[in-house]
């Protein structure tokens, strides 16, 4: 039984976006104590970088005694109860912060420990959530899994053109680097290999960007192509992301152009 483990060694539970329910969850215990609905990271993809993220979630929960207190843990493979994962975040105290709705129903309130020392960059993508319940009677129910989420590896994107100020119909040459989050090992951004991104412009006094090609990456991560110099404006590199490793667009880079 998963639940003694749940609520002594590991405490309280861990993560996901906006959840619903998946097909096929095993549900164990009383069956009258019922999850509601949970929230992780504001309905949000959970995205980690190189140093721990304090990840926010809640349980809403209820039971015909009342709730006591609810767990929830993020885990990366089949199922929590059968061991059969490799990966697991859980969270900071042992047990979480619960506010009554009603005589049967609570909210509870948790915070996950997002450390990227206990990911591996392999399992970057859908993860699962293992959530359990204790009502006011001592009794519990589980749900495993309960729904599935994006967790990501953090990205990171450059851009630099050049040269500037630069006369009109000259050539500017634009170069950038694509990096994301190295989790476990050095704890450090290495370039995304080989990845489409695109090259937006924006004309001084517009706040629109427009794409004016697509271009990849090579193997380092490192970006560099070539545009005629035709107005005042903001060049970026944009990337549109993957179920790993989430979108960013590079900050602009002014180039006069007279």
């Amino acid at each position: 039984m998963r639940t003694s483990t749940v609520f002594t060694a590991v405490g309280a539970l861990a993560l996901t976006a906006s959840i619903a329910p998946v097909a096929h969850a095993t549900v164990s215990g009383n069956p009258d104590i019922k999850v509601l609905s949970a929230q992780i990271n504001g309905g949000k993809d959970i995205v980690i970088g190189t140093t721990t993220k304090a990840i926010s979630a809640t349980v809403t929960a209820t039971a015909p005694s009342g709730i006591k207190d609810a767990s929830l843990v993020l885990f990366h493979g089949t199922d929590l109860d059968t061991d059969r994962y490799d990966g697991v975040l859980n969270q900071t105290s042992d047990h979480a912060t619960c506010q009554k709705v009603d005589a049967t129903t609570s909210t509870c309130k948790l915070t996950i420990n997002g450390n990227p020392t206990l990911l591996k960059n392999a399992t970057a993508g859908t993860w699962k959530t293992y959530i359990a319940v204790v009502a006011k009677d001592g009794s519990w129910a589980a749900v495993d899994p309960y729904s599935s989420v994006r967790v990501q590896r953090r990205s990171v994107l450059t851009v630099n053109a050049s040269p500037e100020p630069v006369a009109k119909g000259r050539t500017i040459t634009v170069a950038g680097k694509l990096s994301r989050a190295s989790w476990w090992d050095d704890l450090a951004y290495h370039g995304y290999a080989a990845q489409p991104v695109r090259l937006q412009f924006r004309k001084a006094g517009t706040t629109a960007y427009t794409t004016v090609k697509t271009i990849r990456g090579d193997s380092s991560g490192n970006l560099r192509t070539t545009v005629k110099a035709s107005a005042d404006g903001y060049w970026r590199y944009s990337f549109a992301g993957t179920t790993t490793t989430p979108a960013v667009n590079a900050a602009g880079d002014y180039v006069d152009v007279h």
